[in-house]
């Protein structure tokens, strides 16, 4: 890579979004781009390889996505890059697959980077959760530098389960996991791309956290 190509590789930092057919993964991509990364949607392995960050996003049910995901060959390549200690992002059904499994589908395996399994969410709450929620932060974590107690855009039935992980939650029949931090693994239960300010303040830290990886790389 010549000196000019790497200027450019750092102030726009390759970030893959893992494209396995799964609803509208574009929004993701082009909220990434305003933010100063060049987001491509690929299955392409050796873009996912070279890529700064990585990005799995999802809408709809576990199941049915981690099948899509197995059938593009994406589930090894989303593995392979949450352990690689490069920068991940996993958004909603993202976040989900990330663990070893879900009730909502038993006998589906999970990518199972994450411990535990995604659970329904308890009580009497109505079921999805579809509307905005406040943040609430449990740590301070880069990930959510500049959002505060920030309300974002939530669309779910089942939640990741709560851990040391768990850097945010919204209160929803109580606690609920909202966002996850674990070493470069990040993970949001809410839709940053549909969260306004604060969702696209999200993915801007996501974006500086793989244009600083790439420095160091």
């Amino acid at each position: 890579m010549v000196l000019g190509e790497l200027g450019s590789f750092v102030s726009r930092p390759l970030i893959a979004v893992l494209d396995y057919g799964i609803g509208n993964l574009r929004s993701a991509q082009k909220s990434l781009e305003r933010m100063g990364a060049d987001a491509r949607l690929t299955a392409d392995p050796g873009l996912i390889a070279e890529a700064a960050g990585v990005v799995l996003p999802g809408v709809g049910a576990f199941g049915p996505c981690m099948v899509a995901l197995r059938d593009t060959g994406l589930d090894e390549q989303a593995r392979a890059a949450a352990v690689s200690g490069r920068p991940f992002l996993g958004i909603c059904i993202g976040l989900q697959l990330l663990y070893e499994g879900s009730e909502e589908a038993p006998g589906t395996a999970g990518l199972g980077v994450l411990p535990g399994t995604v659970r329904l969410l308890s009580g009497t709450v109505k079921r999805p959760q579809m509307q905005w929620n406040r943040l609430e932060a449990r740590t301070l974590d880069p990930m959510l530098e500049g959002l505060g107690d920030a309300w974002v855009y939530f669309v779910h039935s089942y939640a990741a389960p709560m851990a040391d992980n768990v850097v945010a939650t919204c209160d929803y029949g109580g606690p609920v996991a909202a966002v996850v931090a674990d070493g470069n693994v990040w993970a949001t239960q809410f839709h940053p791309e549909k969260s306004a300010r604060p969702g696209l303040r999200l993915l801007e830290n996501f974006v500086n956290h793989a244009r600083t990886a790439a420095v160091g790389a």
